[in-house]
Protein backbone atom coordinates (compact mmCIF):
# COMPACT_ATOMS: atom_id res chain seq x y z
CA UNK A 1 0.00 0.00 0.00
CA UNK A 2 1.47 3.15 -0.75
CA UNK A 3 1.65 6.74 1.30
CA UNK A 4 0.55 9.26 -0.41
CA UNK A 5 2.93 12.24 -0.58
CA UNK A 6 2.88 15.11 1.72
CA UNK A 7 1.20 18.42 -0.12
CA UNK A 8 3.89 20.16 1.29
CA UNK A 9 6.80 18.51 0.24
CA UNK A 10 5.35 18.39 -3.43
CA UNK A 11 5.56 21.96 -3.27
CA UNK A 12 9.15 21.94 -1.95
CA UNK A 13 9.87 20.09 -4.81
CA UNK A 14 8.64 22.61 -7.23
CA UNK A 15 10.13 25.21 -6.09
CA UNK A 16 13.28 23.48 -6.32
CA UNK A 17 12.72 23.26 -9.69
CA UNK A 18 12.13 26.82 -10.30
CA UNK A 19 15.58 27.69 -9.04
CA UNK A 20 17.25 25.49 -11.33
CA UNK A 21 15.72 27.13 -14.14
CA UNK A 22 18.13 29.99 -15.56
CA UNK A 23 17.03 32.89 -17.58
CA UNK A 24 17.60 33.61 -21.32
CA UNK A 25 21.41 33.91 -22.32
CA UNK A 26 21.61 37.26 -23.52
CA UNK A 27 22.25 37.95 -27.20
CA UNK A 28 26.09 38.65 -27.84
CA UNK A 29 25.53 41.71 -30.42
CA UNK A 30 29.28 42.55 -30.86
CA UNK A 31 29.95 38.92 -31.83
CA UNK A 32 27.02 38.18 -34.15
CA UNK A 33 27.74 41.78 -35.50
CA UNK A 34 31.63 41.01 -36.22
CA UNK A 35 30.50 37.46 -38.25
CA UNK A 36 28.39 40.02 -40.64
CA UNK A 37 31.14 42.28 -41.08
CA UNK A 38 33.54 39.37 -42.03
CA UNK A 39 31.06 37.77 -44.01
CA UNK A 40 30.58 41.28 -45.71
CA UNK A 41 33.80 41.25 -46.67
CA UNK A 42 33.96 37.70 -47.86
CA UNK A 43 31.04 38.59 -50.29
CA UNK A 44 32.75 41.97 -51.64
CA UNK A 45 36.43 40.39 -52.46
CA UNK A 46 34.62 37.73 -54.46
CA UNK A 47 32.84 40.33 -56.87
CA UNK A 48 36.49 42.19 -56.61
CA UNK A 49 37.92 39.50 -57.98
CA UNK A 50 35.88 38.32 -60.25
CA UNK A 51 35.58 41.73 -61.80
CA UNK A 52 40.01 42.21 -62.00
CA UNK A 53 39.28 38.30 -63.81
CA UNK A 54 36.76 39.59 -66.25
CA UNK A 55 39.25 43.15 -67.01
CA UNK A 56 42.41 40.53 -67.38
CA UNK A 57 40.49 38.71 -69.89
CA UNK A 58 39.50 41.41 -71.75
CA UNK A 59 42.98 42.69 -71.67
CA UNK A 60 43.95 39.36 -73.31
CA UNK A 61 41.79 39.70 -75.69
CA UNK A 62 43.09 43.32 -76.74
CA UNK A 63 43.78 42.19 -80.27
CA UNK A 64 40.47 41.11 -81.20
CA UNK A 65 39.22 44.05 -83.51
CA UNK A 66 36.45 46.47 -83.49
CA UNK A 67 33.16 44.66 -83.98
CA UNK A 68 31.75 45.75 -87.35
CA UNK A 69 28.45 47.90 -87.68
CA UNK A 70 25.40 47.38 -89.78
CA UNK A 71 25.87 49.27 -92.84
CA UNK A 72 23.22 52.30 -93.76
CA UNK A 73 21.59 50.13 -96.06
CA UNK A 74 21.17 46.85 -94.87
CA UNK A 75 19.09 45.46 -96.99
CA UNK A 76 14.98 44.16 -96.78
CA UNK A 77 14.92 41.88 -93.55
CA UNK A 78 14.08 37.93 -94.16
CA UNK A 79 14.17 37.06 -90.88
CA UNK A 80 13.69 38.60 -87.41
CA UNK A 81 13.90 37.46 -84.09
CA UNK A 82 13.38 38.73 -80.16
CA UNK A 83 15.10 36.73 -77.52
CA UNK A 84 18.14 37.05 -75.27
CA UNK A 85 21.96 37.65 -76.01
CA UNK A 86 23.76 34.64 -74.16
CA UNK A 87 27.65 35.57 -74.75
CA UNK A 88 30.38 35.07 -77.50
CA UNK A 89 32.71 32.07 -76.97
CA UNK A 90 35.90 30.74 -79.05
CA UNK A 91 34.47 28.56 -81.57
CA UNK A 92 34.09 25.06 -80.52
CA UNK A 93 35.07 25.77 -76.35
CA UNK A 94 31.56 26.73 -74.96
CA UNK A 95 33.55 28.03 -71.63
CA UNK A 96 36.09 30.11 -73.14
CA UNK A 97 33.90 33.44 -72.68
CA UNK A 98 34.71 36.63 -75.37
CA UNK A 99 34.71 39.77 -73.06
CA UNK A 100 36.40 42.43 -75.42
CA UNK A 101 34.38 45.20 -77.23
CA UNK A 102 30.90 44.16 -75.12
CA UNK A 103 30.73 40.59 -76.35
CA UNK A 104 30.37 39.07 -72.78
CA UNK A 105 27.32 41.17 -71.75
CA UNK A 106 24.33 39.64 -71.92
CA UNK A 107 21.11 41.14 -72.87
CA UNK A 108 17.89 41.34 -74.49
CA UNK A 109 18.76 40.79 -78.03
CA UNK A 110 16.97 41.93 -81.74
CA UNK A 111 18.32 39.71 -84.55
CA UNK A 112 17.56 40.89 -88.32
CA UNK A 113 18.77 38.51 -91.12
CA UNK A 114 19.35 40.24 -94.84
CA UNK A 115 21.24 39.76 -97.69
CA UNK A 116 24.29 41.88 -96.41
CA UNK A 117 24.63 39.41 -93.07
CA UNK A 118 23.43 39.57 -89.14
CA UNK A 119 22.31 42.45 -87.36
CA UNK A 120 22.51 42.25 -83.52
CA UNK A 121 20.87 44.89 -81.22
CA UNK A 122 21.17 44.97 -77.69
CA UNK A 123 19.23 47.66 -75.45
CA UNK A 124 22.03 48.54 -72.75
CA UNK A 125 24.80 46.80 -74.56
CA UNK A 126 27.20 47.32 -77.30
CA UNK A 127 25.46 46.27 -81.09
CA UNK A 128 27.07 44.97 -83.86
CA UNK A 129 26.79 42.97 -87.07
CA UNK A 130 27.87 39.81 -88.73
CA UNK A 131 28.81 40.66 -92.65
CA UNK A 132 27.31 37.40 -94.60
CA UNK A 133 30.90 37.21 -95.93
CA UNK A 134 32.11 36.08 -92.50
CA UNK A 135 29.48 33.56 -91.51
CA UNK A 136 30.47 30.09 -91.27
CA UNK A 137 27.11 28.51 -90.16
CA UNK A 138 24.79 27.88 -87.31
CA UNK A 139 23.59 25.12 -84.80
CA UNK A 140 21.18 24.40 -81.97
CA UNK A 141 22.60 23.73 -78.83
CA UNK A 142 22.63 24.04 -75.11
CA UNK A 143 25.37 25.95 -73.78
CA UNK A 144 27.47 28.78 -74.15
CA UNK A 145 29.73 30.87 -71.60
CA UNK A 146 28.83 28.78 -68.44
CA UNK A 147 24.91 29.24 -69.63
CA UNK A 148 23.25 25.37 -69.66
CA UNK A 149 19.31 25.47 -71.19
CA UNK A 150 17.62 22.71 -72.72
CA UNK A 151 18.60 20.48 -75.27
CA UNK A 152 18.35 22.47 -78.46
CA UNK A 153 17.52 25.47 -76.71
CA UNK A 154 20.55 28.04 -77.74
CA UNK A 155 20.97 28.84 -82.08
CA UNK A 156 24.73 29.35 -82.00
CA UNK A 157 25.89 31.72 -84.55
CA UNK A 158 29.44 30.49 -85.78
CA UNK A 159 31.34 33.52 -87.33
CA UNK A 160 34.95 34.71 -88.20
CA UNK A 161 36.04 38.14 -86.84
CA UNK A 162 39.78 39.37 -87.28
CA UNK A 163 41.63 35.75 -87.16
CA UNK A 164 39.37 34.23 -84.38
CA UNK A 165 36.30 32.20 -85.59
CA UNK A 166 33.30 33.51 -82.67
CA UNK A 167 30.19 31.12 -81.45
CA UNK A 168 27.74 33.76 -80.80
CA UNK A 169 24.64 32.02 -79.05
CA UNK A 170 20.85 33.64 -78.81
CA UNK A 171 17.35 32.45 -77.30
CA UNK A 172 14.25 33.27 -79.02
CA UNK A 173 11.14 34.24 -77.05
CA UNK A 174 9.93 31.61 -79.26
CA UNK A 175 12.29 28.94 -79.45
CA UNK A 176 10.33 26.96 -82.94
CA UNK A 177 12.29 29.57 -84.99
CA UNK A 178 15.96 28.51 -83.94
CA UNK A 179 15.52 25.58 -86.70
CA UNK A 180 14.59 28.98 -89.25
CA UNK A 181 17.21 30.83 -88.39
CA UNK A 182 20.13 27.92 -88.46
CA UNK A 183 18.35 26.36 -91.82
CA UNK A 184 18.53 30.38 -93.72
CA UNK A 185 21.81 30.63 -92.23
CA UNK A 186 22.88 27.46 -93.70
CA UNK A 187 21.78 29.12 -97.46
CA UNK A 188 23.72 31.68 -96.52
CA UNK A 189 26.83 30.09 -96.09
CA UNK A 190 26.08 27.98 -98.99
CA UNK A 191 25.35 31.02 -101.55
CA UNK A 192 28.75 32.83 -100.14
CA UNK A 193 30.37 29.39 -100.63
CA UNK A 194 29.53 29.45 -103.99
CA UNK A 195 30.22 32.82 -104.80
CA UNK A 196 33.79 32.61 -103.42
CA UNK A 197 34.17 29.71 -106.04
CA UNK A 198 33.54 31.34 -109.00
Amino acid sequence: MTTPSHPVAGLAGFAGLAAEQKSQDVTDWAARLGWVVGLLLVIALVYWLMREGWKWRGTLQGDLPELPQAPAEPGEPQLSMSGRYHGSTTAGQWLDRIVAHGLGTRSRVELTLTDQGVSVVRPGARDFFIPAAELRGARLDKGIAGKVLAEGGLLVITWSHGDRLIDSGFRSDHAAEHPVWVEALAVKNTEHNQEGAR
